[in-house]
């Protein structure tokens, strides 16, 4: 990962990781009002790169009153490209949870479960729209995953290995 000065400014902007936590952060709050545990790690994996890009966040969006497995069987495009789009964003995803760590907004537990932590996290979701369009997103996916409860479908859905 390059330091930060020498990353391209369109870099600095769209995987700010202030930005990328809070997306982040909204996920895995909205998966733990289903359940409680906490979302596991491997899932926190695929919350940036189905929200952040813009097609998958757009057919995402639009199908959010319906199932997202069900969602997913109706636009196979999400997939074409998944698994490197999912790879690129990884050092990203990083840089969130860490500075959701560095703050007190997110811990884990003993089984590597994320919570939200005690941190002062916002809890109105403004700023631009497409800003708002990733953490709605964000909030959907954390849902529909606590919903599915199996990290294995939720990941042969996608076409993808943890």
């Amino acid at each position: 990962m390059k330091p930060w000065v020498n990353r391209p400014i369109e870099i600095r902007n769209l995987f700010n990781p202030a930005f990328c936590g809070l997306v982040l952060h909204r996920a895995i709050t909205s998966f733990r009002d289903k359940d409680e545990r906490g979302m596991p790690f491997s899932l926190s994996l695929l919350i940036l790169p189905l929200s952040l890009q813009q097609g998958s966040r757009e057919v995402l969006q639009a199908g959010n009153r319906s199932y997202f497995l069900k969602v997913i069987a109706e636009h196979p495009e999400l997939l074409v490209g998944f698994a490197s789009r999912s790879a690129d964003v990884l050092p990203f995803t990083f840089e969130g949870l860490g500075l959701l760590m560095h703050v007190g907004a997110l811990t884990v537990t003993t089984e590597g479960l994320l919570l939200p932590g005690d941190g002062r996290v916002t809890k109105t979701v403004n700023g631009s729209e497409e800003f708002k369009a990733c953490q709605r997103v964000a909030t959907y996916l954390g849902k529909q995953f606590a919903l599915i409860g199996d990290r294995g479908t939720i990941y042969s859905t996608l076409g993808i290995r943890p």
